[in-house]
């Protein structure tokens, strides 16, 4: 992870929904939507995007990655700010776009320069919009926080995370034993190696329930799919609230 320069508040952004929030949690992704108008942003939605193409990278095919990827670069032809709810996809769309056309004269070029218009959702906020979330709601919630792996060495999400949590009033981070540890998703990864998957997520579920935190907070839907399904099979009581379901939630007082 890189030190970056963040960019003056813009008018405009576009949003990156991933192909998880599209198909399992709408309602995170309106909800991103819903934190980005509050500050007064435009945000524009392509309709024809998809996946950020890390599945098929991280199970090698890096040409069926790049097919992928190329889809989407058309989608953001606008100087705009594409923001990302999603930490894992961000740091593909970042970090390996840019790797996967490195000898590609013609889309190498375009996936540096979107590389650098790409934004984590919590990233955003705290360094560019820098809200004002001090009149949310103020009654004590205790929350753990997840971070995917490669959002927190490849983005530094767990930092923009808990910075965005410090802002909202009530709201109590515990952290727990293993937080630093994979979650055992790892997309393809739990489906090629399923027993070594589940023995890492009840490790993680475990380690949240120790907490005695009401809930677990996630940029990462992934995770949290894997880790709230987890605790449901078990008996647990561990559920998981993507970030920007949890911030709206406390700034209007309505459940996602």
């Amino acid at each position: 992870m890189q030190a970056r320069n963040y960019p003056p508040k813009p008018k405009d952004v576009y949003l990156f929904g991933t192909c998880l929030i599209d198909l399992f949690v709408p309602q995170a992704g309106m909800d991103a939507v819903r934190l980005l108008e509050r500050e007064g942003l435009t945000v524009h939605f392509p309709q024809d995007q998809s996946c950020c193409g890390q599945p098929a990278y991280t199970s090698g095919d890096a040409e069926a990655a790049r097919k992928v990827a190329r889809a989407q670069m058309k989608l953001f032809a606008q100087d705009w700010p594409v923001i990302v709810p999603s930490g894992s996809c961000a740091g593909m769309m970042r970090e390996h776009w840019p790797k996967l056309f490195a000898d590609d004269a013609a889309y190498g070029p375009q996936a540096t320069a979107l590389a650098e218009r790409v934004f984590e959702l919590s990233e955003f906020l705290v360094h560019v919009l820098q809200p004002d979330y001090s009149a949310a709601r103020a009654e004590p919630v205790k929350v753990a926080l997840h971070t995917s792996c490669s959002a927190r060495r490849e983005m530094g999400t767990r930092v923009h995370g808990l910075s965005l949590l410090a802002s909202l009033p009530g709201v109590e981070v515990v952290e727990h034993v293993r937080e630093s540890e994979c979650c055992g998703f790892g997309g393809t990864f739990s489906l090629r190696h399923p027993d070594i998957s589940g023995a890492i997520v009840r490790d993680k579920v475990d380690s949240i329930a120790g907490t005695g935190c009401q809930r677990f907070i996630t940029a990462d839907c992934g995770c949290m799919l894997n880790i709230s399904t987890a605790a449901q099979h078990r008996s647990v009581a561990v559920a998981g609230t993507h970030m920007a379901s949890f911030v709206c939630e406390r700034l209007t007082g309505e459940s996602a």
